[in-house]
C-alpha cells in the first residue's frame, strides 16, 4: 500500500461541486491500494501517518506528530499511486487492487486513524474528485508498507 502525505495549513474535496470532505491544519494522505495489499497494510499506513513527526516544535524543528498538534487528516483514495510509467506512454495500472477489494483498505486506514484519536474526512472512493490543498511547507513524503516491512 503506498500512501502520498502532504503536510496542509487546509485542504478540502468536491464532487460534483460538493464539498464532501474539509479540514484545516493536517495531513493530505493519497492512497494507492495494491493488488496484493491486506489490511495489515492499511493498519500499518495509518499508524505511520497518525505517528509520523512531521510538525515544528517549540524550536522549529519537525517533532509533533498529527496527534501532538490536534491536526486532522484528509483520506484520498487514488488508484494512481500505483501507476508502472517504466513502458511507453500510457501508465499501466495492472499493480493497482480491484475497487471490491481497495474500497475496504481504504475504509480500514480511515477507521484505525480516527479510533487513534485523529479527526478524519475523506473524499469519495471511485468518484472524480477536485482536491484543493494549501501546502505547509511544502513538506511531502511517500509511504510504502512493503518497504516498511522489508527493513
Amino acid at each position: 500500500m503506498k500512501g502520498l502525505v502532504q503536510r496542509v495549513r487546509s485542504a478540502s474535496v468536491a464532487v460534483h461541486g460538493d464539498v464532501v470532505g474539509t479540514i484545516g491544519l493536517g495531513l493530505c494522505l493519497f492512497v494507492g491500494v495494491g493488488r496484493e495489499d491486506d489490511r495489515s497494510d492499511a493498519l500499518l499506513l495509518a499508524d505511520r501517518v497518525v505517528n509520523l513527526r512531521v510538525f515544528d516544535d517549540e524550536q522549529g524543528r519537525p517533532d509533533r506528530s498529527l496527534l501532538d498538534v490536534g491536526g486532522s487528516l484528509l483520506v484520498v483514495s487514488q488508484f494512481t499511486l500505483l501507476a508502472d510509467t517504466r513502458r511507453g506512454r500510457r501508465p499501466s495500472y495492472i499493480a493497482a487492487a480491484a475497487p471490491a477489494c481497495a474500497r475496504p483498505l481504504v475504509e480500514a486506514v480511515v477507521e484505525r486513524a480516527r479510533d487513534g484519536g485523529v479527526r478524519v474526512a475523506t473524499g469519495q472512493f471511485g468518484a472524480r474528485m477536485d482536491i484543493s490543498l494549501e501546502a505547509d511547507g511544502p513538506l511531502t513524503l511517500m509511504l510504502d508498507t512493503k518497504e516498511s516491512r522489508r527493513r
